[in-house]
């Protein structure tokens, strides 16, 4: 399973919850400290680009790239932090107005960042596009960003342009978008409204069952898909802003998305980090998640 991450995703860009100092660091430890346990196999540091090999077996250095042995009981596996490009303004385009584009970039640190969040979505979708799954642990999130306007922490929608990137290179005819966070995406709601080939579903519920339920329901669809993508929030935990799901049920929620892809969409699925503001937990959150997302 690929990660996508990029060392300039610590970095402080505004003052909202998302770009809090020290929101990162918990989830990348939290996988480095999961690699770790993996039958005492002990981190090795990959070269960027196509062509990786071994340069070190320290502990994670900001803006490198992650190689791991896992140990799952069926044999060795390989897991990966990779670094992600930034996104093109033509893969902003597929989205968002110009207009819209040109007010981001009157802000220059939130615009780079933001290339590069939407740059590891796109590498995300990519991924599982090719068959392996995949999570952009990434920030600004994006699912409160329309085509012409944002709001919520959000500039550009990554997980629309990564399924706009897709369907344009005729990879992909349709796509289901599961939406877990505490809030509804509007800005993805929006942007595929009268989408023939794009779903979009929030979950909803007052509590812990009946919002697991209709998370369940969502993915009971007859409708076929060629990629689900998934909207990863986790301010809905019990200690976050929700005050609703326990980690496990994290867990669940990524072995739901990966029996739905098996079954409907050659498993192709991938994740792309939104919400999430509990430091304390949110690394445990993301790590329960991805274990029930990958093989």
């Amino acid at each position: 399973m690929k990660v996508i991450f990029h060392q300039r995703f610590y970095e402080v860009y505004t003052s909202d919850p998302a770009a809090a100092p020290g929101r990162m660091e918990p989830m990348v430890e939290e996988l480095e400290k999961e690699f770790d346990t993996f039958d005492g196999a002990k981190p090795r540091f990959l070269n960027r680009g196509k062509k990786r090999r071994s340069v070190s077996t320290l502990s994670i250095p900001r803006g490198l790239v992650l190689s791991a042995v896992e140990g799952s009981g069926r044999g060795v596996e390989w897991v990966e932090f990779v670094e992600p490009e930034p996104a093109s303004e033509k893969d902003l385009e597929r989205v968002h107005g110009r207009q819209h584009i040109q007010w981001v970039k009157g802000d220059p640190m939130v615009y780079e960042i933001g290339l590069l969040a939407a740059g590891g979505a796109i590498l995300a979708g990519e991924i599982a596009f090719d068959g392996e799954p995949a999570f952009g642990l990434i920030r600004p999130p994006g699912h409160h960003a329309s085509a012409h306007s944002c709001w919520g922490f959000c500039y550009f929608n990554n997980i629309a342009i990564a399924i706009k990137r897709l369907i344009s290179e005729e990879k992909i005819k349709s796509a289901l978008i599961l939406d877990f966070d505490l809030h509804y995406g509007d800005g993805t709601s929006n942007i595929f409204s009268n989408s023939k080939e794009v779903s979009y579903f929030h979950p909803e519920g007052t509590n812990r069952e009946t919002f697991l339920k209709d998370l369940q329901r969502s993915l009971q669809t007859e409708r076929s898909y060629e990629i689900i993508a998934v909207s990863a929030g986790f301010d809905r935990h019990k200690d976050d802003w929700g005050g609703l799901l326990k980690t496990e049920d994290y867990l669940s929620i990524g072995r739901w998305v990966k029996e739905f892809a098996l079954e409907n969409c050659r498993g192709r699925r991938f994740g792309v980090l939104e919400g999430g503001y509990n430091h304390s937990v949110l690394g445990r959150n993301v790590k329960s998640f991805l274990q029930g997302l990958r093989d």
